[in-house]
């Protein structure tokens, strides 16, 4: 069914990831790991089956997990922080703080893109918010894991890749800009109005 999955786009991928997830054991994991969210909107259904399907917490919390792995977490948590109504959330998602922990740590080492400065921003968003919450994580580990993305996001590096984005119209960091760096103070992204 590999072979599908990645021809498949839409409703379509929907079915196929719901049956790798039900019936592609550990054939089907490293796939689902790195190549399961194609970006479409429809991936609300079914990233946190694929979460726990993949055993995402076991892959995400080795020593030195590869890059595709690392953007891939980000992308399953990033969908499942913001598909309320459509799948599981990370609220539903028993290990969602340790995979955010240790998301936020390999991020860390990547170099900056626009989808990785994306990502962290809708996460450090999600995290930001009250809906947070519903992650009953430990005392002082929502926090920690907000000040680590928002120093990724403070570093020069990330913030010279937001700023040329935001310059070029790319439409996520125009989003960002007016949506998000507000709340979080992402000064990369002040946008004058």
């Amino acid at each position: 069914m590999l072979w599908l999955a990645d021809r498949v786009a839409g409703w379509g991928r929907v079915y196929v990831m719901e049956s790798l997830c039900k019936t592609g054991g550990q054939k089907a994991r490293p796939w689902l790991l790195r190549r399961a969210c194609d970006g479409d909107y429809l991936n609300g259904y079914f990233a946190g089956k694929v979460a726990t399907a993949a055993h995402l917490h076991e892959a995400i919390t080795r020593a030195d997990p590869d890059d595709e792995l690392v953007d891939h977490t980000g992308r399953l948590l990033a969908i499942m922080a913001d598909c309320g109504g459509m799948g599981m959330t990370l609220g539903h998602y028993p290990p969602a703080g340790v995979v955010l922990e240790a998301h936020a740590g390999h991020a860390h080492r990547l170099e900056p893109t626009l989808q990785r400065y994306f990502v962290v921003a809708q996460l450090a968003d999600y995290l930001h918010h009250s809906a947070a919450e519903a992650l009953a994580l430990p005392a002082g580990q929502r926090e920690r894991i907000l000040g680590s993305y928002l120093s990724m996001l403070a570093r020069e590096d990330w913030s010279e890749v937001a700023r040329t984005g935001l310059a070029a119209g790319n439409h996520r960091m125009t989003w960002l800009a007016r949506a998000v760096a507000p709340r979080l103070g992402l000064t990369a992204l002040s946008h004058p109005d």
